[in-house]
């Protein structure tokens, strides 16, 4: 059995099933892959990926699968997946839709090879690229304008945490950018909660810490959109999940599945974090 979320005749995240209590929200593991894998590994990937989907049996809530590979796999690897069930994501778009930017590549162009959703606001093009919350507003509301999922992610930085911070940090990632679509269009993304200290520094946000993060950001939701749609949003989290934590991490009630590294380079482990949905 698959179910699909859609919009119009638009197709944006399709499920398979897996052994999570039902809850009112769609349950996703993201694999961002990065700027890792060749050509041939990330199709060789992708296939391996897809081969362990279709072969799952699995009984109970439906749960969202998606990868990022590098701009240059995206058309190839939209031949070897199911397109149902496994939601072809990019890593990043330009913050302009055509003209003189040269190495840009543009939220119409991702559409064109296969691509329902983008990944917004990572951690590493904040910090790396420098986007501010201009240049990422731009980028969400072209990718609602051509009908494509944003991931948009967010998240603070060690210091931040450290200086207790984190929560106001937080607030304010949300609304520089997110809090500003309208409710429908807010309907349609997803949220990524990035721990920044949490990620390749050796220290690690417990089950505990990302649960008090997400019922945070759910109130912040609930306050700016109501209840309902507070209810309703998927909330990953992207702090360095692994087959091992990702079950510990999954069963906190405000954690609605994982926007996962490393882990995602490896089939097997992508689909272990999964199953734990």
């Amino acid at each position: 059995q698959i179910g699909v979320i859609k919009k119009k005749t638009k197709i944006y995240f399709s499920f398979v099933k897996t052994n999570k209590p039902t809850t009112m929200r769609k349950n996703i593991v993201a694999g961002n892959w990065k700027l890792n894998t060749t050509l041939q590994e990330g199709v060789e990937l992708a296939t391996a990926v897809n081969e362990i989907v279709k072969t799952a049996k699995c009984d109970c809530e439906t749960a969202g699968i998606a990868i990022a590979p590098p701009y240059t796999h995206l058309y190839a690897i939209s031949q070897v997946i199911d397109n149902d069930k496994i939601c072809l994501t990019a890593q990043n778009c330009a913050a302009e839709e055509k003209g003189a930017f040269t190495g840009e590549v543009s939220v119409e162009m991702l559409k064109s090879v296969g691509v329902k959703a983008i990944i917004i606001g990572h951690s590493e093009r904040r910090s790396i690229y420098k986007e501010t919350d201009e240049i990422l507003l731009k980028k969400v509301n072209l990718c609602q304008k051509h009908e494509l999922k944003p991931i948009f992610c967010f998240g603070e930085q060690l210091a931040e945490r450290e200086s207790g911070s984190h929560f106001e940090i937080i607030k304010s990632q949300l609304e520089g950018v997110i809090f500003k679509l309208s409710a429908e269009n807010f309907k349609n993304s997803i949220l990524a909660y990035e721990p920044v200290w949490a990620i390749g520094t050796g220290k690690t946000a417990s089950p505990d810490q990302a649960q008090e993060m997400h019922a945070y950001i759910r109130k912040l939701i609930a306050e700016k959109y109501g209840q309902e749609i507070a209810d309703e949003k998927t909330i990953l989290y992207g702090g360095s999940c692994k087959p091992a934590n990702a079950k510990e991490l999954f069963s906190n009630p405000d954690v609605d599945g994982g926007l996962i590294g490393g882990a995602s380079l490896k089939a097997d482990d992508f689909m272990a974090i999964f199953k734990q949905l």
